[in-house]
C-alpha cells in the first residue's frame, strides 16, 4: 500500500488526495490555512465554473503555452469524467452560455464540500490544517514543515497553486520546492487579470459593460497580438470584463516586463467603416439643427459621451450641419478604434491565475511525475500551464490532480 504525502489542498490538491485514497492508498493531505480549498469557494465569483463541454480539440486550444502536453492527462479524466465525478457526488451541473459547466446551485460550496466530505470519510486519509511546508526532504521522499517535524511518504504530490489570490494561501512556494528539486521554474506574472492604462477613465465609464464590441491589442508599431469580440469593462485607470481578461493571457508577459502596447476598441464591429460613415453622413446632414453633445446619444450609450467629448475636440454646442469632413472622420475613428495605452496589469490579489510554473517538459504528461525526480509530482497551476476564462483552468487541476494521485498511488 502506498503513502502520498500531497502539500496543498485546493482542487488539484484535493482531487489527488480522492484518487488516491480510492486506489487504496494512505494518504496525508497538508494544508497551510484553518481551511482547505479556499480559492475553490470563491472562484467564479462563487459560481465555481468548473468545467467546459467543449470538444477535446477545441478545449485544448483555449490551454497554452504547450497544448498538446494535456492530452493524454485529460484522456485519463476528461469533462465528461469530471461532471460525472461530481453528478455522483449529489452535485447537480448546469450548463451556460459558451459550454460553461457551473453547480446548479450556483455555489463553488457544493463543489467543495463533495471533496472534502469525500476525503473525511475515508479511513485512510489524514488531512492536517495549519500546517506549511518549509522545504523538501533531501531525498524527496517527504517533506518538512514549518515546526520542524518531518512527513514522509512513497509519493510527495506538490499541489500548491500558484500566486494568485495570496489571501487564499497561494504563495508561490511550490515554485521553491520544484527548484530545490532542480526543475525549471518558468517566471511567473499575473494572467487573466485586468490591463492598466495610462489614459484616466472617466468616473461615467468606470464599471459601465460594453457589450458586442470588438477589442485589438497591438504593439505600437501596429502587431497585432489579440484580437477578439464580446464584452469588457472599465475600472479607475484599467479595461476589465471577460475579453480584457482573454487578452491578458497573451499580453501580460510582455506588460509586466515593460513593454507599452494599444488597445484597440470597435464599438461598431458589425459595421463596416464605409457604411458606417454613410450613415453618419445621413445623421448629420438629417438631424442638422441638433447639438452636437446631445446628438452623440445617436450612436454612443451615454456612459461614453464625456470620453468621447474630451477625444473628439469638437465645440460642444457646435450644430450637426456646422461638422466638416475632418470632424466626421474623428467621430468615425473613436467609433471604430478608441484607444488606450497599456502600461501594466493588476496584480495577483485581483490576477484569476498565474501564468509560467514549473516547465511541463520535465513532467511526464500521462502521470505528472517529474521526469527529473522519481515519486516527485506537480498539479495544478504549479505547472505552467494557464488557460483562458470558461472552466479550463479548473479542468487542468482536476486532471492533473487525478493523474497523480492515480500514478503515486501505485508507488511503492
Amino acid at each position: 500500500m502506498s503513502n502520498v504525502v500531497i502539500v496543498g489542498a485546493g482542487a488539484a490538491g484535493m482531487m489527488a488526495a480522492v484518487t488516491a485514497a480510492s486506489q487504496g492508498a494512505q494518504v496525508v493531505l497538508l494544508e497551510k490555512m484553518d481551511q482547505p480549498g479556499r480559492k475553490l469557494r470563491i472562484t467564479g465569483k462563487g459560481r465555481c465554473n468548473l468545467t467546459n463541454t467543449a470538444p477535446l480539440k477545441d478545449f485544448l486550444s483555449h490551454i497554452g503555452p504547450d497544448t498538446r502536453w494535456l492530452r493524454n492527462c485529460f484522456a485519463l479524466f476528461s469533462n465528461v469524467q469530471l461532471m460525472e465525478f461530481f453528478e455522483q457526488r449529489q452535485v447537480p451541473l448546469v450548463e451556460e452560455r459558451g459550454g460553461r459547466i457551473f453547480p446548479k446551485s450556483g455555489k463553488s460550496l457544493d463543489i467543495f464540500l463533495a471533496l472534502i466530505n469525500d476525503l473525511e470519510r475515508r479511513p485512510n486519509v489524514t488531512i492536517r490544517r495549519n500546517c506549511a511546508v518549509k522545504s523538501l526532504t533531501e531525498d524527496f521522499h517527504g517533506v518538512r514543515l514549518q515546526d520542524g517535524s518531518t512527513v514522509r511518504g512513497d509519493a510527495v504530490i506538490i499541489a500548491t497553486g500558484g500566486l494568485s489570490y495570496p489571501t487564499t494561501g497561494s504563495t508561490g512556494i511550490g515554485y521553491r520546492l520544484a527548484a530545490d528539486a532542480h526543475h525549471t521554474v518558468v517566471p511567473q506574472v499575473p494572467s487573466l487579470v485586468s490591463l492598466r492604462c495610462q489614459e484616466e477613465i472617466p468616473s461615467d465609464l468606470q464599471g459601465f459593460v460594453l457589450k458586442n464590441v470588438g477589442l485589438t491589442i497591438t504593439r505600437p508599431d501596429g502587431k497585432k497580438l489579440f484580437d477578439a469580440f464580446g464584452e469588457m469593462t472599465f475600472g479607475p485607470d484599467s479595461l476589465d470584463g471577460p475579453i480584457v481578461l482573454s487578452a491578458s493571457r497573451q499580453v501580460s508577459r510582455l506588460l509586466n516586463a515593460g513593454e507599452t502596447l494599444v488597445a484597440h476598441i470597435d464599438l461598431k464591429p458589425a459595421v463596416a467603416s464605409e457604411t458606417l460613415d454613410r450613415r453618419l453622413i445621413a445623421d448629420l446632414n438629417s438631424n442638422g439643427t441638433r447639438l452636437f453633445h446631445d446628438a452623440l446619444r445617436m450612436w454612443l450609450p451615454a456612459e461614453v459621451i464625456p470620453l468621447a467629448l474630451k477625444r473628439l475636440h469638437i465645440e460642444y454646442y457646435k450644430r450637426l450641419h456646422q461638422i466638416n469632413a475632418a470632424e466626421r472622420k474623428r467621430l468615425l475613428g473613436l467609433l471604430k478604434n478608441l484607444e488606450f495605452t497599456l502600461v501594466g496589469t493588476g496584480d495577483y490579489n485581483t490576477a484569476i491565475v498565474t501564468q509560467g510554473g514549473v516547465l511541463t517538459k520535465e513532467i511526464n504528461p500521462k502521470t505528472m511525475e517529474s521526469r527529473l525526480v522519481p515519486g516527485l509530482y506537480f498539479v495544478g497551476e504549479v505547472l505552467d500551464l494557464d488557460a483562458d476564462t470558461g472552466g479550463y483552468n479548473l479542468q487542468i487541476a482536476f486532471s492533473t490532480g487525478y493523474a497523480a494521485g492515480l500514478a503515486a498511488s501505485q508507488e511503492k
